[in-house]
């Protein structure tokens, strides 16, 4: 074991945090959003692991900002791909659904799952062994790794240090707030040192932040339009996020366009899509999630712009070709 290290990098949107077990067998957690992947590589090989030398990508869920340096780290270098076995299933026979990617309007690049995870499946690095926990919620094939010995958590979008992962009720089920919360007792009862989540810091006290997440639930039960909002603004803030700002008069053609804003326009918030758009807009001024600057709206998240083709760029897991996939 004291060769074997854990390594987190904590990263800026649009990217998810990643996770790197260093170790004989080295296994990578995540792969951040497909515009960063050469910083994924720079990450890793700063860490004494080439990309080459990868035995394993582990997928927590199949969001974008988690799996979009998948295509290039499988094509170029052959690495495999692990993921839960219902993500794998809707990505390898190119769901439209898969990764939720058409409804969020998020672009992600084909690549192909060769190991199919189930509850309690385990990952061996070598001297480490990760156990694999189904924890659904904020999506259906949503894991979290648990190595045993050391105590450590991976808990990918479940919860984090001061936030819970959004909820996609018209994509994962209405369901998904009471799988968040079952997922969270069964954490509840591991022994964690330490845990290491998908977006902010790690988690040095993860039993206060278990916690704290089951009481935000608790209270979302009670106010189910509190989900709703929060995804939204998750949502939109992340499109600003990957398209750098959306001008003033560009904004409601995007939106109208948009599944999630179709959706919770007319059957969570009981309006029509246009007169949902400057109730949203003054929400997402109002939480601080955004900004005007030079007629543009902008995130107020701290982000890495992606360049400009990623801006732009339109594919999604219905418009994989089998000529796309890696070999």
């Amino acid at each position: 074991m004291k060769n074997s290290r854990v390594v987190f990098f904590e990263r800026t949107y649009p990217s998810a945090n990643m996770v790197l077990i260093q170790d004989q067998l080295p296994v990578l957690i995540d792969t951040g959003f497909g515009s960063d992947v050469k910083k994924t590589e720079q990450l890793i090989k700063a860490h004494g692991v080439s990309p080459e030398e990868l035995h394993l990508i582990v997928n927590t869920h199949y969001h974008s900002d988690h799996v979009g340096g998948n295509f290039h780290l499988q094509k170029n270098y052959g690495v495999k791909i692990a993921a839960h076995k219902w993500d794998a299933d809707m990505i390898n026979s190119c769901d439209p659904e898969a990764c939720s990617a058409e409804w969020l309007d998020q672009p992600v690049d084909p690549y192909r799952v060769n190991r199919k995870l189930s509850d309690n499946d385990e990952i061996n690095t070598g001297s480490r062994t990760f156990k694999v926990m189904h924890t659904p919620g904020h999506t259906l094939g949503h894991i979290s790794l648990y190595d045993v010995d050391e105590k450590i958590l991976i808990s990918g979008d479940l919860f984090h240090k001061n936030d819970i992962g959004w909820l996609n009720i018209f994509r994962e089920g209405v369901a998904s707030i009471h799988r968040s919360i079952e997922s969270l007792d069964r954490l509840s009862k591991l022994q964690i040192k330490q845990a290491y989540s998908g977006h902010g810091p790690q988690i040095e006290n993860p039993d206060a932040a278990i916690d704290s997440a089951r009481a935000r639930f608790e209270k979302w039960l009670m106010a189910p339009e509190k989900i709703s909002w929060h995804a939204c603004k998750r949502i939109f803030s992340f499109t600003l996020i990957i398209k750098n700002g959306l001008a003033r008069e560009e904004i409601d053609q995007y939106l109208l366009n948009c599944g999630w804003f179709q959706d919770f326009a007319r059957y969570t918030f009981q309006v029509q899509p246009e007169e949902f758009i400057q109730i949203l807009l003054e929400e997402m001024i109002r939480s601080g999630a955004a900004s005007w600057h030079n007629n543009h709206l902008m995130a107020t998240a701290l982000y890495q712009p992606p360049q400009k083709e990623w801006m732009n760029k339109n594919i999604k897991p219905k418009n994989w070709k089998p000529q796309d996939f890696p070999s």
